[in-house]
């Protein structure tokens, strides 16, 4: 049997967290082959003080975005092409990984985030350790934290991404264009029915808050061209929020758990609007949905969208803030311009080169069993 480590890094749910997930539970329908385990390595080194620093961390980010901004692209960003040590991380962490290593006795590791990344490729230069690492990418762009030379097999986004890794001397033959790894359920298309002749949005994004899902619905004041549907997630204050609107064209959704209903929801829409996160906007990719922007997450949603943009697959609301008709914008752009969008989006599947990771890694590691 083949022992599968996989690395997120956190416990915030995040798109590290949905790929570890999704590969995992696909490997382990594998009878008798793989054995997985997902592993946070700030929890297991110091326990309950994972959620200080979580908690540090998500406050960072919503008070403070320009300086997180501003210190995330001077320290994992800028000069991505150049070898860089991180220290202070080798310091905290680095005798966690040797005891992990040494007591779960992984065959394969498959890193959905740097940090880890970026250990386990020292251990290896070091000869500390010599199994086999994934690394599979969660954002459309690649920080200089991510472990790269020591790496068995890269998971991409995109061919920019492949031929970036292959100018800093990674061979062609270890990247593969995935883009970012969604369920397979998603790649199912249910039939779509439609009761009534306005288009359905989907909005989501409000599961870290409900500051600017509010905003923007307050500043939408819907006329009857558009049925929105408000992806909650656990945020019950947004859920009660948007109750309390008592406006018949705007439904708010409690978490949803089942991918089979996720994806129903994303059949039943014409178009989502939401933030630039990775695994989110690759569901949406593979759906062929076009995709309004409305908020952007200092750091890697940052990154994300500019990437997004210049491949003409997102229409970003960049102005709804001080926007006097935002449904009037979304309905010109569906209008005019989604066969550019959908002709953008099909452009960039096209670039696909693995569409089935799992079947990959099962195929090259089950010579280990």
């Amino acid at each position: 049997m083949t022992k599968i480590i996989f690395f997120p890094f956190l416990q915030i749910p995040s798109g590290h967290h949905h790929v570890a997930d999704s590969i995992k539970i696909q490997l382990e329908q594998m009878p008798d082959t793989f054995l997985c385990e997902k592993i946070d390595i700030l929890s297991y080194g110091y326990g309950k003080f994972e959620g200080y620093i979580s908690s540090l961390y998500l406050q960072w980010i919503h008070k403070l975005p320009k300086l997180y901004s501003t210190i995330y692209r001077a320290s994992a960003f800028d000069d991505v092409m150049q070898t860089k040590r991180f220290y202070l991380y080798e310091l905290l962490f680095i005798n966690f990984f040797k005891k992990l290593l040494k007591e779960e006795h992984p065959d394969v590791v498959i890193c959905t985030h740097s940090l880890p990344s970026y250990m386990l490729a020292r251990l290896k230069k070091s000869n500390l350790w010599s199994g086999p690492i994934i690394n599979i990418y969660t954002d459309y762009f690649i920080n200089n934290l991510w472990g790269i030379e020591e790496v068995d097999y890269h998971f991409v986004p995109s061919k920019k991404i492949k031929d970036q890794l292959v100018m800093q001397g990674v061979k062609a033959q270890r990247i593969f264009i995935t883009g970012i790894p969604v369920h397979p359920l998603f790649k199912l298309k249910n039939p779509k029915v439609k009761e009534e002749p306005i288009l359905s949005a989907l909005l989501s994004g409000g599961n870290m808050g409900a500051g600017s899902i509010v905003q923007l619905l307050d500043r939408l004041d819907p006329d009857g061209m558009i049925r929105y549907k408000v992806l909650c997630g656990k945020n019950e204050e947004l859920f009660h929020s948007i109750q309390e609107m008592e406006n018949p064209l705007i439904q708010p959704l409690s978490y949803i758990s089942s991918k089979q209903m996720m994806n129903r929801l994303y059949d039943e829409s014409d178009l989502i609007i939401t933030k630039p996160g990775g695994v989110t906007i690759s569901e949406c990719l593979t759906k062929k949905l076009p995709i309004f922007v409305y908020d952007v997450l200092p750091g890697q949603e940052e990154q994300n969208l500019i990437f997004l943009k210049n491949k003409g697959l997102v229409h970003h609301l960049d102005a709804w803030r001080t926007q006097e008709n935002i449904e009037q914008e979304i309905l010109t752009v569906m209008c005019h311009k989604k066969q550019e969008i959908t002709g953008a989006i099909d452009r960039y599947l096209t670039e696909i080169e693995l569409e089935d990771p799992v079947s990959f890694i099962i195929e090259t590691y089950k010579r280990i069993v």
